[in-house]
């Protein structure tokens, strides 16, 4: 789950985070009484959306008047912004952070991420702040500089000088940009996040650390345990049908292909992608039906599997543990006849109740592809949709 850039300004000042003073706004007019509000020359315009890359994109500008902050919110609020992490469409843009403009002295970059190879949370950070930090890891690696967090007492002071040091902070910033990094690490810690970036987190003329942006997104793992945060989520933001498919009890991800996937198991999933594309084949989806999914789920799943337009066959690949394959086969059913599915359907089921799923579906009349193991099931869906 991820947060606005104010939201997570939000949960930076709450453990004592320097950020710029700001007003969100959804109308232009309030633009402007913003930038009267800030009291300043200079103000910026930031366009609250779900995706990096807004400053390239034209979604962050520099106003010095009232009514250039009203023209520039008029030019983004309700129009699409595209950029390069977000669909090709574009994101609208429904509401804006108006922020006091700052004098600048540098600019560096701060994050923090779960090092999956280390097993704990790692703070990186750079002293080219502003650019894209994986143009800077491609091109120059070792200016990242990292550090590892102990998930249990954060980052301790010791590495977070050392962190400053080696970025090149002034002397007598040195105290206060550690105390930044260590506070950056606290809000991972607090919230359960997958990750905390400030880029840029700057240093100012008149001696300050200021995190002039913020992206936080949350392990949805963990939303359980914040419900404070769940009530931050942004809807309009998500992908309708993914968003649609959660309200189900189902995890979906839309992919490029035109083979729909059906299978219960987050690991039997991502298998069945695997081998659908030894075979030839391209998924077009994620979808995970869970360890108990009813038969409605199951026809929701189907639905949702077929609003799709790519998607020119199915692949339903269950293993039944918890999950019994007659409920599945029942659903296989019922989906295919309420859809009226006329989409290649191939089905393997095994585990609890093999047997009673298999005559479901050879009893039902339909034309519903029966495979032994996954290795046939892929090959029969790929040769089925070439």
């Amino acid at each position: 789950m991820k947060l606005h850039e104010y939201q997570a300004k939000e949960q930076f000042r709450a453990v004592g985070l320097a950020t710029p003073t700001g007003v969100v706004v959804t109308e232009a007019a309030d633009a402007a009484k913003a930038y009267i509000q800030l009291e300043g020359d200079l103000a910026v315009v930031k366009a609250q959306i779900h995706a990096g890359g807004r400053g390239k994109a034209g979604g962050v500008k520099l106003v010095r008047s009232a009514d250039e902050a009203q023209q520039v919110a008029e030019s983004l609020l309700g129009k699409p912004l595209v950029t390069i992490q977000n669909a090709p469409d574009g994101t609208i843009v429904n509401q804006l952070l108006v922020e006091e403009g700052l004098p600048i002295e540098k600019e560096y970059y701060a994050a923090v991420v779960l090092d999956r190879q280390v097993e704990t949370p790692v703070l990186m950070a750079s002293a080219e702040g502003g650019m894209d930090i994986e143009e800077v890891a491609a091109t120059n690696p070792d200016a990242i500089l990292r550090e590892p967090i102990d998930p249990t007492r954060g980052l301790s002071a010791f590495r977070a000088r050392r962190l400053a040091f080696g970025l090149g902070v002034p002397k007598q910033l040195v105290r206060p940009f550690a105390s930044t990094l260590m506070q950056l690490a606290r809000v991972f810690l607090n919230t359960d996040a997958s990750l905390v970036e400030v880029n840029p987190l700057v240093t100012t003329t008149d001696g300050r650390v200021v995190c002039l942006d913020g992206k936080l997104s949350l392990d949805d793992n963990a939303l359980y345990r914040h419900k404070d945060l769940v009530a931050l989520r942004d809807e309009s933001e998500e992908d309708p049908t993914e968003l649609r498919a959660r309200k189900n009890g189902l995890s979906y991800v839309k992919l490029d292909g035109n083979i729909g996937c059906l299978v219960n198991g987050a690991g039997l999933a991502m298998a069945t992608m695997d081998i659908i594309k030894h075979h030839g084949g391209e998924p077009a989806n994620f979808l995970d039906v869970g360890g108990s999914a009813s038969t409605e789920q199951v026809t929701t799943a189907f639905s949702i599997i077929l609003e799709d337009p790519n998607v020119k066959g199915i692949l339903v690949n269950i293993f039944g543990g918890i999950m019994r394959c007659d409920v599945v086969a029942q659903g296989v059913v019922d989906a295919t006849k309420a859809l009226g599915l006329e989409d290649p359907l191939v089905v393997r089921l095994h585990g609890t109740n093999m047997k009673e799923g298999k005559a479901i579906l050879e009893q039902s009349g339909l034309k519903i592809v029966p495979a032994d193991n996954m290795t046939d099931a892929a090959q029969k869906i790929v040769e089925l949709t070439s």
